[in-house]
């Protein structure tokens, strides 16, 4: 895998309806649909998105609007194409963005005079998600960027009740498509702060209020203008909203589907699922998470097939009676989850990396210098060197060596770094592979 992982993920979206299900039945079931615009002249541009009636509930998905409804659009200024420019703070920046999974952080409906509440209410959000597995071990992958994002009013509409506007940066807003604890956005105007960052793969919202809500934004393809690959907002002083953007992160980066399923749906109308965690056979043979059966689970479950999830009722299967991927009650993805993340972040970003850019050519007496991510925990990193396919052993785990102390002193030899993790949290031999790269030189 040389290089930056290409963005495979996807953020899930709703069956949504019987005519969606009837086109899918021919192809495997996906994790993520192209937003789209509504039908006819003068379309409104519109996203998929899911949200959480609260801390305990059932997610629910809905189509909602782009941009703010007008009685809140005419509050907001300036437009989209007018933001002011952004002051951006690395909250950490551990490898270059070629190398990283970037995250970029944004408030709404704190004034320029509350941007120091706005950083803090970050790092708690941060902290409360970087404190679950496997987002812990593995916070090294990621650099995480903040935009102060400054509002002209404090708080967000909506809050406490529907009939409330203010003007802030980004127009957030609940009670989107009358439904109050739903946290909707201008996502033209969140683009344009994000490129303002030096990259965004995924973009945290934190709205200014201790109202319960937010939402989950799907982006199979990245918005026009845009890098990122989701959205997830959230308010700021309520302490179970953070959950919303950790399970969020399992679609857009570990392609997870959800596993709760909803009354009357019935049976599972597809013939398969792309994602990890859920499958459409209880009697797994040897694959999915045929590997795991029957280990105690951090969910407090024991990994097995447990009827029902992606929506539906029967015909369906995930791997544990509970997880974070099924209701916000559970703080822990469960190990099928765990292996799907570990594998999605290393879509993004490289445990290996070099000053020295892989395929140029090197003196023999040139020093070489690799940077392994600072990863910890449950990630298990093991470099290793080779010369023209053969590995060097001696130089095992060497962060720093020269051509010719690996024994390459002839013009054309390659000189190879490798690194795989060898966590104990992955069991299926391919994603192993997935957790690898290289960077190659050739001596001159």
């Amino acid at each position: 895998m040389p290089g930056h992982g290409t963005a495979r993920t996807r953020w899930i979206t709703s069956v949504g309806s019987v005519a969606i299900a009837a086109a899918l039945l021919a192809g495997a079931h996906t994790a993520g649909a192209a937003p789209a615009p509504a039908a006819g002249t003068g379309a409104v541009a519109t996203h998929e998105v899911e949200y959480f009636d609260g801390p305990g509930a059932t997610p629910r998905h809905k189509r909602v609007p782009a941009e703010p409804p007008a009685r809140i659009a005419r509050r907001q200024a300036p437009g989209s194409a007018a933001v002011p420019a952004a002051s951006v703070t690395p909250v950490q920046e551990t490898g270059p963005v070629s190398g990283r999974l970037d995250l970029v952080i944004m408030g709404d409906g704190y004034t320029a005079a509350q941007q120091a509440d706005f950083r803090a209410d970050a790092q708690a959000t941060l902290d409360h998600v970087f404190a679950i597995e496997p987002y812990a071990s593995y916070r090294g992958l990621f650099n995480i960027w903040l935009v102060d994002t400054a509002s002209a009013e404090s708080g967000v509409s909506g809050d406490p009740t529907a009939g409330v506007v203010r003007n802030t940066a980004l127009g957030s807003y609940f009670f989107c498509e009358d439904t109050e604890r739903l946290l909707c956005l201008d996502t033209d105007k969140v683009t344009a702060y994000a490129n303002q960052a030096p990259a965004s793969d995924i973009v945290f919202v934190i709205a200014n209020s201790a109202k319960y809500g937010g939402a989950g934004y799907s982006f199979p393809t990245p918005p026009t203008g845009a890098s990122y690959h989701g959205v997830a907002t959230m308010s700021s002083d309520n302490p179970q909203s953070y959950l919303i953007g950790a399970h969020e992160l399992g679609h857009s980066i570990g392609n997870l589907a959800d596993e709760y399923q909803y009354a009357g749906y019935g049976a599972y109308p597809y013939p398969s699922s792309e994602s990890a965690n859920i499958s459409v056979t209880p009697d797994l043979g040897t694959g999915k998470w045929s590997r795991w059966l029957g280990e105690q689970d951090p969910t407090g479950s024991v990994i097995g097939t447990y009827e029902g999830g992606d929506y539906y009722e029967t015909g369906v299967y995930r791997p544990t009676s509970t997880s974070l991927m099924r209701t916000l009650a559970s703080t822990e993805f469960n190990h099928v989850g765990r292996e799907a993340m570990i594998k999605g972040f290393y879509a993004y970003a490289d445990g290996l990396t070099s000053t020295v850019p892989s395929g140029t050519r090197v003196r023999p007496g040139q020093k070489i210098a690799v940077s392994l991510a600072p990863v910890n925990g449950l990630s298990a990193l093991r470099l290793t060197w080779y010369v023209d396919g053969k590995q060097v052993a001696r130089a095992a785990g060497d962060r720093a060596v020269t051509p010719a102390a690996l024994g390459a002193t002839r013009s054309g030899q390659r000189v190879t770094a490798t690194v795989t993790d060898t966590t104990s949290a992955v069991r299926d031999p391919a994603v192993r592979a997935a957790t690898g790269n290289s960077l190659t030189w050739r001596v001159r």
